[in-house]
């Protein structure tokens, strides 16, 4: 959609999406103009507002004002006055600009296209985004020592996407805000002090409860829709079957006729007053329906989540060649872009947010976008009756969820570090709300997801798991009071001799999850990523939907939908009981001819289903890998305790069955389908503690503890030695996410970090003219070799002239966005103030730095403002242990490496080391 082409109309437009920079601190303007500014360096003739105007509409093919997942909008125009374009003072500045909009060249005649974008923008205008660390440098209180940590440790614009955050910055930055607010004493400084204390709690309250609500209307959604591939209720079209008609207990495992629903081959049959084959025509529907519904789940994940539609000011490293239109538009006869598409909404989230929480970022992964494609298309996927969960992306959402609410207050809004925080809360929130069970949830995000758990972490997140699972009991998504729908109770005890066989079905849990981690990974990286279909995400879709309805029509436990499938071979089959649970249940377990063919029928689903979550797992759509894997290891074992029943009935004088005293129901298959199915998710994923607190909250009951925990332990052993890698760590290595195991041990060897470190690295030199185009040159030549997330040091020649001292170091961001606030001024020399011409007068040292620091806040050429006068330093003798613990236990995005003699060496970034880990993992 072409603006329209008047002058005065296009004028207005473009000055409402970009404005220049107000100062060093002010908020990012769109990517395209501060490319085109940065370009610009060298051949400015100080252009006037309207002439800019012009320049940035030639440029503007990607709509700009996105942020964090919003859709596009144009930002509002902000009146500017002449004496902040030039030289802005770096305090006082107003960060929240006016947002009316002069109309003094309003055109003469608004056109259709021209109302639809005012229109547009009137109603999704965004707030104002604010310098990354700008609160602290406009506090105006008189506070000498956090002013001393915050400039030593230099001030950071925002963050790119799958750019490191820097955890020490941040930290340094939150004591220095907190200190602050406990300076004051004054009774609303108090009151301040008191609610940015329960902010956290506040938040987490929040998140639970609005992740309950999201969850229980994607849970009534997808069972209508799993539903309505067989019928629908005549009396409420609405209603998916068990709330048609509901049965006093146990509704949903009885054979029995539901006279309010209607299935498709009915209405066939009174349409055209026919009788025609009942199973055609049900296996017709069923096929057409499940095939729209997973493709429009696709369809969405596709054309709303793609990472090349997450375009936000934020974004930084705009004079790469990603950033170039024409290199866009060209990519297909050139080379190909460094980073791949990615569909946001794809999957289960938890690898990537995995990703995120430990330290990196990706804009739009967690916004509403994400949010609302996430919600509706796991629903269609689910409902479609494809081999995949709905638990797994509940973690994603409710993550979603904690970074919106979070982004309403700058504590959490201008600190990543923090914000991540509530994130590991929100992701307990997920998996309480998905198996109903608080205690696991809060011990999965510690144990598999989050990397920065502290025990304030631990509270909140309880906190949060509290509230999710209160709230979705209260709203009774299945109408059973339950919060999931496999939720059994047992009242047989185990025995002794049978840890046995739970020993055996850990190891059997173990070899199939390390095979199926081992397959889909193989399946996903040489058939759906080296062949075409990877270039067509939906045909594939397609097709598994219709190889999953043909393999499954025919079956009806691999037909059932995963929840009710595991909540039948997990129930116990009671003597005298009106449900046969599907003929799962015997009626004489003794006789071979009665048991085979439950047996077989449930040995045909569970290869089937296994078979069928190896080429699901990774298509293009929302999708978990809990429930599938639950199903699998119930039915092995289901089928492991059919067997045990069967020999119990025939030897029950043998002395392995003398503790049943006769008791014909001593044997529960129900039990060992409960251990099998936590056996085999121990196995695809590696979780253990977490899983076993799951599974006790799911029945109720402490006293299948030994059980769960031996298989569990068990399958994790046998896994890790047939497969190191758990399934979420092999989609991370598959999709190249910048992920830093900690929990992983390395063999160094003969290595020292000389094999690491980046000599080669660009550096800025305070003794050198450095201009405000050389510096830009400079940038240019970083970002073009790949070193979107790094920095330049800034070095001095020592006094003995041998060498390089460090003076301090400049993110590339940081002096990205210093460079586009003076980009008129070429020639002007851009200044690093030092004070290491101090040094031998410590009782000096700080009135010299306060005089310096004095008379560069009115100089926006001065950068020191963003320099980090206190980087971490690494000898560059030390082991690669002490590096490793670094970027672990630190969280450092750099490590500057210097020589024995103190002399700067070369820098190890957080990436740079992510390439050095791989490239060990592949030789070893």
């Amino acid at each position: 959609m072409s603006l329209p082409k008047s002058p005065s109309a296009t004028s207005l437009l473009t000055s409402i999406q970009s404005d220049p920079p107000s100062g060093l601190l002010s908020g990012p303007s769109d990517t395209d103009y501060r490319r085109q500014r940065l370009q610009r360096i060298g051949s400015y003739t100080v252009p006037t507002t309207h002439q800019a105007d012009e320049e940035t509409t030639a440029l503007r093919t990607v709509p700009s004002g996105t942020s964090y997942g919003t859709l596009p909008t144009a930002r509002p125009r902000r009146t500017n006055t002449r004496s902040n374009r030039r030289r802005t003072t770096l305090q006082g500045i107003s960060l929240t600009h006016s947002a009316t909009v002069s109309c003094s060249d309003s055109p003469p005649a608004f056109s259709p296209t021209f109302l639809q974008d005012t229109f547009r923008r009137r109603i999704s205008q965004q707030r104002p985004i604010s310098a990354y660390d700008a609160p602290l440098v406009n506090s105006k209180a008189n506070t000498t020592d956090t002013d001393i940590a915050v400039r030593t440790n230099g001030l950071r614009v925002w963050y790119s996407s799958f750019s490191s955050i820097d955890w020490l910055h941040d930290a340094i930055k939150d004591s220095v805000r907190f200190a602050r607010l406990r300076r004051g004493k004054s009774i609303r400084s108090r009151v301040r002090l008191a609610f940015d204390k329960s902010l956290g709690w506040i938040i987490v309250t929040v998140v639970g409860f609005l992740t309950a609500i999201v969850a229980f209307l994607v849970v009534r959604a997808e069972q209508w829709l799993f539903d309505v591939k067989q019928g629908y209720c005549s009396t409420t079209w609405w209603y998916a079957r068990q709330f048609c008609c509901p049965q006093p207990d146990e509704y949903w495992t009885l054979d029995g006729l539901c006279p309010a629903w209607r299935t498709w081959s009915d209405v066939f049959g009174s349409w055209t007053g026919s009788k025609s084959d009942d199973g055609v025509v049900q296996y017709i529907a069923y096929t057409i329906i499940a095939v729209l519904l997973a493709s429009t789940s696709s369809l969405l994940t596709i054309y709303l989540t793609a990472s090349t539609s997450f375009v936000t000011r934020k974004e930084s490293g705009v004079l790469s060649p990603g950033f170039d239109k024409n290199y866009e538009q060209n990519r297909s006869n050139s080379v190909q872009p460094k980073r791949q598409v990615r569909y946001y909404a794809a999957g289960s989230g938890i690898p990537e947010i995995k990703t995120i929480l430990s330290g990196f970022v990706i804009h739009g992964y967690l916004g509403g976008r994400t949010l609302f494609t996430k919600a509706a298309g796991l629903a269609l996927s689910v409902g479609s009756g494809l081999s995949l969960g709905k638990e797994g992306p509940f973690v994603h959402i409710a993550s979603c969820i904690g970074n919106i609410v979070s982004r309403f207050h700058s504590k959490y809004e201008n600190n990543e570090a923090k914000r991540r925080e509530i994130l590991s809360a929100a992701c307990a929130a997920g998996v309480a709300v998905a198996f109903g069970a608080p205690i696991g949830g809060t011990l999965f995000s510690l144990e598999e997801v989050s990397y920065f758990f502290p025990p304030k972490v631990m509270w909140r997140s309880f906190f949060c798991a509290m509230i999710a699972a209160i709230t979705l009991r209260f709203l009774n998504p299945f109408g059973t009071g339950k919060l999931v729908l496999f939720q059994v109770t047992y009242d047989k005890d185990w025995h002794a001799y049978e840890l046995i066989f739970f020993i055996l079905l850990g190891v059997l849990g173990g070899v199939y999850g390390a095979y199926f981690s081992k397959l889909n990974y193989r399946w996903s990286r040489h058939v759906r990523g080296g062949t075409w279909l990877k270039a067509h995400p939906v045909a594939e879709v397609i097709l598994v939907t219709l190889v999953t309805t043909v393999l499954c029509f025919l079956n009806p436990y691999a037909r059932m939908g995963g929840t009710e499938l595991i909540y039948n071979l997990f129930s116990e089959c009671r003597t005298g009981s009106e449900s046969s649970h599907f003929d799962l249940c015997a009626l004489d377990p003794s006789n071979f001819d009665r048991v085979w063919p439950i047996v077989r029928a449930i040995l045909v689903a569970m290869i089937v289903k296994g078979f069928l979550t190896i080429i699901t797992f990774g298509i293009k759509l929302p999708a978990g890998i809990f429930i599938p894997t639950l199903g699998v290891g119930a039915c092995a074992g289901r089928i492991v305790g059919i067997a045990v029943q069967w020999l119990q009935y025939h030897h029950p004088d043998s002395a392995v069955f003398a503790v049943c005293k006769g008791d014909m129901d001593c044997v529960v298959p129900g039990l060992y389908a409960m251990v099998g199915a936590a056996a085999a998710l121990s196995g695809v994923t590696r979780t253990t503690v977490s899983l076993a607190v799951i599974m006790f909250e799911l029945t109720d009951t402490l006293t299948y503890a030994v059980p769960v925990m031996l298989s569990v332990l068990v399958a994790k052993t046998v896994a890790d030695a047939l497969e190191p890698k758990g399934i979420y760590d092999l989609v991370i290595e598959l999709s190249q996410l910048p992920y830093l195991d900690a929990k992983h041990e390395y063999l160094w060897s003969n290595l020292s970090i000389k094999e690491v470190v980046d000599r080669d690295v660009d550096v800025i030199r305070v003794g050198w003219h450095n201009t405000v185009e050389s510096l830009r040159d400079q940038l240019q030549s970083h970002l073009n070799a790949g070193h979107d997330d790094g920095g330049f040091p800034i070095l001095r020649p020592s006094r003995d002239g041998d060498g390089m001292r460090m003076v301090g170091y400049i993110g590339a961001n940081e002096l990205e966005h210093a460079l586009a606030v003076v980009a008129e001024d070429a020639t002007e020399e851009v200044r690093f103030h030092t004070t290491y011409t101090h040094e031998e007068n410590l009782a000096t040292s700080y009135s010299s730095w306060a005089e310096e620091a004095r008379q560069g806040e009115d100089d926006p050429f001065d950068f020191s403002v963003y320099m980090d006068k206190a980087p971490l330093t690494i000898q560059s003798n030390s082991p690669l242990e002490l590096l490793r613990q670094l970027f672990v236990k630190l969280g450092a995005r750099y490590v500057i490496v210097t020589d024995t003699d103190g002399n700067f060496d070369g820098v190890v970034d957080k990436k740079t080391w992510l390439a050095f880990l791989s490239e060990l993992e592949e030789k070893s």
